[in-house]
């Protein structure tokens, strides 16, 4: 197999031709589907508690603001995604991806300014010791960059930071195509979608809980490469089948989600680009499993520490997933019903302001 064949996508064989709206879909078999093991970190529950009082004392944030991201269990979240780490790490992990989810949303609302925020991470992750701010955002980028900076190699703290730049570009990109009006074909926002995700600096955090420090020449090979696409497109399928439901119930634009990007693009109905989705989430496994059975070989340490690498991509792949139809966040309050029948009504669209 070529590592750098480009990504096929499937035949359209259910296209639309009815402009009604339907009232409920079917979520692919997506956990049937994935065969790799579900672990969870021993130290999820401690980890989850102690992240949830951080985000009270060092976030500052308060009801109602507080209730949906303590809801959501972001630190259970980080405990399947990694879960081998220790205490420690799985802290910094879970302050890192409660963070991004806060700032995430306050710049896609503008309550906060994208240049800002990555500015003060810049700062932050750079030197936290003299890191100095009265700014809660960056408070909290502080103390998990202090976890960080603790124990991280210095490959993977610059593939960290750069992957945290390519995120910040690809919002900012996509804030300024919703304003102009912009409109995506499938590949071209499967191309921005693959940073604006925010999955990419969880690869680097892979490294950081395993004190791992990947050679330039093991992440610049491209079956690693091609391996990490593979992982990270699996996220995006994922990730936005599950958050269609709500993103269609609050009017969101179809160029931020890719289910409804697809169905633009491919001039699908709901329930062909969810079969598409699905489909698409299948050919990702299999390219990183028809990678993964030709990765070369360097040195015994370094292959080592490329298989607990590959492994945690597997993990970060089959914990987010799993932790999806769990969280409030994507699912609303209905997430053991669709995870037993995976039928999933539409809720209703809420009037723009």
């Amino acid at each position: 197999m070529n590592p750098t064949t480009p990504v096929m996508f499937p035949t359209v064989t259910h296209t639309t031709n009815s402009d009604s709206e339907p009232a409920q879909f079917i979520l692919p078999d997506l956990i049937n589907d994935c065969h790799y093991p579900l672990r969870q970190n021993p130290h999820c529950d401690a980890v989850s508690r102690a992240t949830d009082q951080w985000l009270v004392d060092v976030g500052q944030l308060v009801e109602p603001e507080i209730r949906g991201y303590l809801d959501a269990d972001i630190g259970g979240c980080a405990a399947v995604c990694y879960p081998d780490a220790d205490a420690f790490h799985l802290q910094v992990c879970a302050e890192w991806l409660i963070w991004a989810f806060i700032v995430n949303d306050w710049m896609e609302c503008g309550v906060a300014d994208v240049q800002e925020v990555h500015e003060y991470f810049n700062l932050a992750i750079r030197d936290p010791i003299n890191f100095d701010t009265e700014q809660f955002g960056a408070k909290m980028c502080k103390s998990f960059s202090s976890g960080f900076r603790e124990t991280a190699g210095p490959g993977c703290t610059e593939r960290f930071i750069r992957t945290m730049g390519l995120f910040f570009a690809a919002v900012a990109k996509n804030l300024d195509d919703r304003a102009k009006g912009h409109m995506y074909n499938l590949q071209t926002f499967l191309t921005l979608r693959r940073n604006l995700i925010g999955t990419k600096p969880c690869f680097a955090l892979v490294e950081f809980v395993a004190g791992i420090d990947l050679p330039d020449e093991v992440v610049s090979h491209p079956v690693v490469m091609a391996l990490e696409e593979a992982a990270l497109d699996y996220a995006i399928w994922s990730n936005d089948i599950f958050s269609y439901n709500k993103e269609q119930s609050r009017g969101s634009a179809p160029w931020e989600n890719i289910v409804a990007v697809t169905m633009y693009d491919r001039g699908l109905d709901l329930q062909g680009a969810m079969d598409y989705a699905g489909q698409m989430c299948k050919d990702a496994i299999q390219r990183f499993e028809s990678n993964r059975v030709i990765l070369p070989s360097w040195e015994e340490e370094v292959d080592r520490q490329v298989a607990i690498y590959v492994e945690g991509l597997q993990n970060v792949m089959v914990g987010s997933l799993n932790w999806y139809p769990d969280c409030p966040r994507y699912v609303g309050k209905d997430g053991h019903a669709i995870k037993r029948d995976r039928i999933v009504k539409l809720l209703p669209k809420r009037p723009l302001l």
